[in-house]
């Protein structure tokens, strides 16, 4: 067992419970999500609710993205970190949600489980965002708002530099946090207007029926999406033809992304990648594993002039500094869940200003849109200063089951102006789609029990 908590100053609110909940929904009946190293996902939460004694009704809610089976891992790697969480200072948590990240990536025990990768970290991740969730709550701001208004010496204070400081110190971070606040408030005004501008890859699961492709990219289109999504990987000649079918659909002025989920080595990601050239795609993504470092270079060396976009399985902070630092990537893809939390993602949102690649998140799943857009939008307004060639990736599904889900009109995701992360889901969700014996679970496997009877 981890040591306890230190004890806070009586008439303090501290940290009840960390309660845990395992959450699924059955997106493969729909091919929702297929592509070509997924085939059959099961989009699915591990979920968590801080609950405090303050009495003011607040809580903190934050997830892991998974795709099914597994999510009961999860679930258990985020329940052992619950001895380093409860009985901790509400005040001092959300006022520091840096000092909890590092007690969290530092139980030794644990650490050897990653060291910061994998499940762990994930957990790490969803705890560190349920505080910031309470946080931007206790504060009355959504979270992006929050940021973009911190001190950026406080900022500074949030972001873990170790094994960053040879391609990233404290003080360059500091000056381009100060940079950042030159324009702010116009840059707000602005985000505010016209929110921040999306893609959509709703057309694009590898499941999909050639008319179904069609006719979302041609809906794409018309909801006012300059940037579309398709899926590759499993058949060359099909690949082809599906995307001379989305280019036919959208026509030479939207951007056509292709990913292929990992399924290439570095030789094939180059070939199949060149093969698609003449229906003209935007970027590569994940052309080849997450880990491969010099593979991506090689790969953008291959592709060129497609770009190289990266980023949803990347583990850590760390890998994300060596693709900057070898040129392996064109395209930075944070993910809101994988890494740890709110503060790695600092962390690598600097990274990318500092060497000048725009960052354009992972999204879809389950509530990374509702997520991702708070980190994209403090970069707009508060680092990076522009949205060119900046993208949040969209899918258009199981938002309905979020308290406060993502507002996209004319293809541009509308700044949320609810407290907090947008990370809670309602209650009626959580008792649905609660996993073995949520409602819906439930009446499955009576159906399931009937017709073996």
């Amino acid at each position: 067992m981890p040591p306890a908590p230190p004890s806070p100053p009586s008439g303090n609110p501290v940290i009840t419970a960390v309660d845990t909940y395992d959450i699924r929904f059955p997106t493969s009946r729909r091919l929702a999500g297929s592509d070509a190293m997924n085939p059959d996902p099961d989009y699915s939460a591990a979920y968590l609710v801080l609950r405090t004694d303050a009495g003011d009704g607040l809580e903190g809610h934050g997830f892991a993205f998974t795709i099914g089976r597994g999510n009961d891992v999860q679930v258990a790697a985020i329940e052992a970190l619950r001895p380093h969480v409860v009985g901790r200072s509400v005040e001092e948590v959300c006022g520091d949600p840096g000092t909890l990240s590092r007690v969290l990536v530092g139980d030794s025990q644990l650490r050897w489980l990653g060291p910061e990768k994998g499940v762990m970290h994930m957990a790490i991740g969803a705890v560190v965002n349920a505080v910031w969730d309470l946080a931007a709550k206790r504060a009355g701001e959504p979270l992006w708002r929050l940021l973009a208004h911190a001190d950026p010496e406080w900022l500074v204070s949030q972001v873990d530099f170790r094994y960053l400081t040879d391609a990233l110190t404290p003080e360059e971070a500091l000056e381009l946090l100060r940079r950042g606040k030159d324009g702010a408030d116009t840059r707000e005004a602005a985000l505010r207007e016209r929110g921040y501008p999306a893609y959509t890859t709703s057309p694009g699961w590898l499941g999909y029926s050639d008319e179904k492709l069609t006719r979302l990219a041609e809906q794409a289109v018309a909801d006012g999406f300059s940037q579309i999504k398709l899926k590759v990987g499993a058949d060359l000649d099909e690949d082809v033809r599906r995307l001379r079918l989305a280019r036919q659909a959208v026509g030479p002025d939207v951007r056509i992304a292709v990913d292929a989920n990992q399924r290439w080595g570095v030789a094939e990601a180059i070939t199949w990648t060149r093969a698609l050239a003449d229906s003209d795609p935007y970027w590569i993504e994940e052309p080849t594993s997450p880990d491969d470092i010099l593979g991506h270079a090689a790969v953008r060396r291959g592709v060129a002039p497609v770009k190289v976009a990266t980023g949803e399985h990347v583990h850590n902070r760390v890998v994300f500094k060596q693709l900057l630092q070898a040129g392996a990537v064109d395209v930075v893809q944070i993910d809101a869940a994988r890494v740890g939390g709110v503060n790695e993602n600092l962390a690598i949102l600097l990274l990318a200003a500092k060497f000048g690649v725009p960052v354009c998140p992972h999204a879809g799943g389950v509530g990374l849109c509702e997520l991702v857009q708070h980190l994209s939008m403090f970069d707009y307004v508060a680092l990076s200063g522009t949205t060119r060639n900046r993208v949040i990736e969209y899918v258009d599904h199981l938002h309905e089951h979020f308290v406060t889900p993502v507002l996209v009109r004319g293809g541009h995701y509308t700044a949320p102006t609810a407290p907090g992360f947008s990370a809670q889901l309602r209650a009626e969700a959580i008792a649905e789609h609660s996993y073995p014996d949520g409602t819906f679970w439930a009446a499955e496997r009576a159906a399931r029990a009937e017709e073996a009877a």
